[in-house]
């Protein structure tokens, strides 16, 4: 049985649109993001082949290779979810997200900032990346941080609770190479209730993260 499987969507592939067409979602879930669930088990495979006969030749590689994979696939499971038809518009007290209005502005200085912040950062990662809203557990603080390809560039112990996909497989098909007005529109579509459910989770699970044994 395979470790990893490829998540249901949450709605169908109509249900963003017009933010991100219905053809997009269907492609970049059912064949980039099910790429990744069979790069991190075949991975894992050939990790167990190697243990098995002793042979580390291409141990490098193959460690590479679990952590693009794998971080590919955990990122993907939460951007699903990020995400929401009836979302957009930014966390208020009167929506029950004032626990997460409170942290972003007080990580941020205010919601504005914070999205100009994750809008930029998103929009000029190199290459391919993401941008990502995310739970660092030893300030009890939320950070930006940009993150390369799907894994590199990240503070260690950091929890993600909203993801932005900036790789061009996101969004080409409907805003060409302009990926700044895709990311733009992606406020359109925020769940909010989501991103404030998973910071309320990561702040519960913050000693997970063990400083000193």
């Amino acid at each position: 049985m395979a470790t990893y499987t490829l998540p249901e969507l949450p709605y169908d592939y109509a249900a963003l649109a017009p933010v991100i067409s219905p053809e997009i979602i269907e492609l970049h879930h059912d064949k980039h993001h099910a790429a990744y669930v069979k790069g991190a088990n075949d991975t894992l495979e050939q990790l167990a082949e190697a243990r098995d006969k002793d042979q580390w030749g291409t141990i490098n590689g193959l460690e590479k290779n679990l952590a693009f994979h794998l971080s590919g696939h955990i990122l993907h499971s939460i951007y699903w979810h990020n995400m929401t038809g009836d979302g957009g518009g930014e966390p208020l007290e009167k929506d029950g997200v004032g626990e997460l209005a409170d942290a972003v502005a007080e990580s941020f200085g205010s919601f504005a900032k914070f999205k100009a912040q994750l809008s930029k950062a998103s929009a000029t990662t190199q290459g391919s990346g993401w941008g990502v809203l995310a739970y660092e557990p030893v300030t009890g603080r939320l950070i930006v941080e940009q993150i390369y390809d799907h894994q590199g560039n990240v503070g260690q112990g950091s929890v993600p609770i909203l993801v932005f996909d900036a790789w061009e497989h996101a969004f080409y098909l409907q805003y060409k190479n302009q990926k700044v007005d895709f990311i733009e529109a992606m406020w359109n579509v925020v769940n909010w209730q989501d991103v404030a459910k998973r910071y309320a989770s990561a702040k519960e699970r913050a000693n997970n993260l063990l400083l000193v044994p």
